[in-house]
């Protein structure tokens, strides 16, 4: 299949990383023609002076549009762009040199109608942002899906680093208005109108994550709050893994408790599991102070997302109210 790539970069009040990735966009090895669409999401800190200055470097498209969520604004952004390949990036990514190349070759051998790529960590990232990375990433946390393994399922793609072609696109209509958790609705609605998904492990972003502890437990809260909602709207991929951190943590408050009774068997199985963590990280990112960091940023995303999920759980199964009802915060509404 003839295919002419978009890139489609939602973006809200932040014009420095908009920057920073489109300059990623201009230093890449290929050759390969591309057009890049940015949809400002009813900014009050917009980047059109940033954009305006890549105007003779990129062939590049400005919108802007009143807020409605990043899943609405990639509608419109892939509505209005010119290629039949979107690749949607997320605005806190840049782009390594041989990004492009990596997407044309796995495309041109293997041509699929939707994929997803891995990210990773700059080295010009704060210690901090290395720690939630490696928590977001990590075999030993996420099973690695986030961060290159190649599923023993198939792939979801996230949106931070995801390519649909204008064909799978127009079949499913596009992102729908839930945030976060618009990536797997996205692609179970793929998968069942017939396009199947996969991992480019070589197409990888830096992603930034500019957050700080208390945004991160935010964060991965309402991915918790938000997997019960999915798992009601496609039961098809319901899966007991999704109840891992809400066992982690419930078994590590019992383990703490038995402790104080003398009974320490439990504590020191999670002792270990910590310990591997500790020199995993270490290994990974050659720092002590960011290893000791990933402790408390998987700490936060376990507790977060396992509160979130049996929070949601309950209400979302137990209540005759829709789960736009429930959780109204969870859900944009389009202008």
């Amino acid at each position: 299949m003839e295919y002419k790539l978009s890139f489609i970069i939602p973006v809200y009040n932040r014009p420095d990383e908009i920057d920073d990735l489109l300059n990623s966009m201009v230093e890449q090895k290929s050759q390969e023609p591309f057009e890049v669409v940015v949809i400002e999401d009813g900014s009050t800190l917009d980047a059109s002076r940033v954009v305006e200055w890549y105007r003779d470097l990129l062939d590049i498209s400005y919108f802007q549009k009143p807020n409605s969520g990043p899943g609405d604004s990639r509608n419109y952004g892939m509505k209005h762009a010119k290629g039949n390949y979107f690749i949607i990036l997320d605005s806190d990514c840049i782009l390594p040199p041989q990004y492009l190349e990596a997407v044309k070759r796995e495309l041109d051998t293997d041509f699929v109608h939707c994929f997803g790529g891995p990210d990773n960590a700059h080295e010009s990232f704060s210690k901090v942002q290395k720690a939630i990375n490696y928590a977001m990433t990590s075999f030993f946390t996420t099973g690695g899906i986030r961060g290159g393994k190649k599923a023993v399922d198939r792939f979801q793609p996230r949106s931070f680093n995801m390519g649909i072609s204008k064909t799978a696109f127009e079949k499913v209509g596009g992102f729908g208005q839930i945030h976060p958790g618009e990536d797997p609705d996205l692609t179970f609605r793929i998968w069942n109108a017939g396009f199947t998904t996969r991992l480019f492990p070589k197409a990888f972003v830096y992603h930034k994550r500019r957050i700080d502890w208390n945004k991160f437990w935010i964060q991965v809260n309402k991915f918790g709050m938000v997997r019960p909602i999915l798992n009601k709207w496609h039961p098809k991929t319901k899966r007991l893994t999704y109840w891992f951190p809400t066992f982690f943590m419930l078994g590590l408050l019992t383990a703490i408790v038995l402790a104080v009774f003398g009974y320490h068997l439990p504590l020191l199985g999670y002792g270990l599991y910590f310990s591997l963590l500790f020199f995993h990280s270490l290994i990974r990112n050659q720092d002590i102070f960011v290893a000791i960091m990933s402790l408390w940023a998987v700490l936060i995303q376990f507790a977060g997302y396992g509160y979130g999920f049996l929070k949601s759980t309950i209400l979302v199964n137990f209540s005759a109210k829709e789960p736009q009802t429930i959780f109204p915060k969870l859900f944009f509404k389009r202008p």
